[in-house]
This record gives C-alpha cells, sequence and structure tokens, in this order.
C-alpha cells in the first residue's frame, strides 16, 4: 500500500466516522432537497439539405454507417451527445449524426439550424463526466480512472478505479463517492467528496516476506474543477484516508491528484 503510514488512536477514528457520517447526512438531505423535476424531452424537426444525412450505430466515427435519409426528409432530433446527435428518420429508424452534418439541415420554417457549443453552462449541468489523474498516496505513485453521474448541479456519484506503485508495495483500489458543490456555475468550481471502498496490497518480495491484504477504506477531502474548454476540464483534490485492517490498529493515508475529465 502506502509507503509510510501513522497509527489511527481509537478516538480519532471514532471522529474519522462520525466526521463522514454526518457529512453524509447532509449530502443525502442536498439530493433530497435540490433534485429537479424531469420534465419530458420534447423532439425538435429538422429536414436534410444535404444529398443525404449518415446515420451510424454510435455516437462516434468508429461505429459504421447502417441508414441514410434523402436530401427533402424530416428527421426528430432525439438527443444529443457531445458533437454527436441521435435523430430518428421518418421510417422509425434512429441513429447517431455528428455535428457538421446536423448544422447543413434547416429548421421548418426554412432557417439554417444553429447547434450551440458546449460551454461553461454545459459544464455546469452535464450529468456525465470521466477522467484520468494521477498523483501521491502516501509516498506511493497512484494511477485513478472514474466516472461520475450528477444527480443535480450540486451532488454527483462516483464510481473510481485506481493502481498504487510503490518502492515497497503494490495494490489497487476501488471506491463509491458523492461528491457535493456549493457553486456549480464557477468556472473555478471547489467540492466536497466523501466515500468508501476496499484497498488490496500485494508487497514486493523482501527478506521479510510479506503478505497481500484487501481492508476496507473510507475517505473525507476536496479539491476544485476547473473548465478549461469545450468539454475538457481540469480535476484537483486532496483525500483523507482511514484503512481499516484487520489489526487493532488502522492507518491513516494522504493523497494529492491532479489530471484532466471530459464531460457530456
Amino acid at each position: 500500500m502506502s509507503e509510510p503510514s501513522t497509527t489511527t488512536t481509537p478516538s480519532t477514528l471514532q471522529r474519522t466516522k462520525s466526521v463522514i457520517a454526518a457529512c453524509l447526512g447532509a449530502v443525502l438531505l442536498q439530493i433530497v432537497l435540490a433534485a429537479p423535476l424531469q420534465a419530458a424531452e420534447e423532439y425538435r424537426t429538422v429536414t436534410v439539405t444535404d444529398p443525404y444525412l449518415e446515420l451510424h450505430t454510435g455516437p462516434g466515427r468508429g461505429y459504421p454507417v447502417f441508414h441514410v435519409v434523402d436530401r427533402g426528409e424530416d428527421v426528430d432530433i432525439v438527443k444529443r451527445r457531445t458533437d454527436w446527435f441521435l435523430v430518428r428518420a421518418d421510417n422509425g429508424k434512429e441513429g447517431w449524426v455528428d455535428l457538421a452534418q446536423m448544422e447543413l439541415t434547416l429548421d421548418p420554417d426554412g432557417e439554417q439550424v444553429v447547434f450551440q457549443r458546449a460551454s461553461i453552462e454545459d459544464f455546469t449541468n452535464a450529468r456525465w463526466e470521466t477522467g484520468f489523474l494521477a498523483g501521491d498516496f502516501g509516498g506511493a505513485n497512484i494511477v485513478s480512472l472514474y466516472g461520475s453521474y450528477s444527480l443535480n448541479p450540486h451532488v454527483a456519484v462516483e464510481l473510481w478505479g485506481s493502481q498504487i506503485l510503490g518502492n515497497f508495495s503494490n495494490g489497487w483500489m476501488g471506491s463509491v463517492n458523492l461528491v457535493h458543490e456549493t457553486w456549480p456555475e464557477w468556472r473555478v468550481s471547489p467540492f466536497f467528496t466523501l466515500g468508501a471502498g476496499v484497498i488490496h496490497t500485494e508487497p514486493k518480495s523482501t527478506i521479510v516476506q510479506g503478505v497481500d491484504r484487501t481492508d476496507q477504506i473510507g475517505h473525507v477531502g476536496g479539491g476544485f474543477r476547473v473548465y478549461v474548454m469545450r468539454r475538457f476540464l481540469l480535476r484537483a483534490e486532496y483525500k483523507s484516508y482511514v484503512v481499516f485492517t484487520s489489526r487493532d490498529e488502522n492507518e491513516e493515508v494522504e493523497e494529492w491528484k491532479v489530471g484532466f475529465a471530459f464531460f457530456f
């Protein structure tokens, strides 16, 4: 696991558990009070002006084209994912079309369609986020991947996976976190996080043979999400972990990470 570690006294451990429980209660209350009402989505109809509109099986160039819509036909825009649009043709077929082709379509009144580019408002209201961070975990190197889903502009649920590489041991860690942002509309948006998970440690071969361990963890922390451009953001954070070992003594570990993320 980490290189240096410190011992957690029973009173310190109890205080840490109390803080985590209190913060979790506050965040869950925020979820109940701030959850927005979901309104029915209205379809937008546009007319194809290119010789044809290519429908892909997924939102990306790597997905094959399985159907084309001819010039003069209408399509309904079902939803948007980054620069790709899920559309429905008159025959009921649904497929994904890129932004470049969609910008060549016309509104029912004959005006060229204009789609809003990603902006800081999208950063504030984005539902999904994924990113890569790297840093220090108690003296060891750590690299992490995460995925996030926003329940509302203030509260998100995250799933993390990390690889830990140290001088004396390697390991991996997985956790589920809750994140709260007080000012999600700010370009530099501070956040608070807490969560729980597991950590697996594999000591490297030394004179004294170590034993692999899998322990439960809990953490509190905070950081900043910084809107950079289009759908990219910079993220930096600090977390303080408690590792609940099978021995009488538990461990405290500090973590610092920074990296980039993509929202949609």
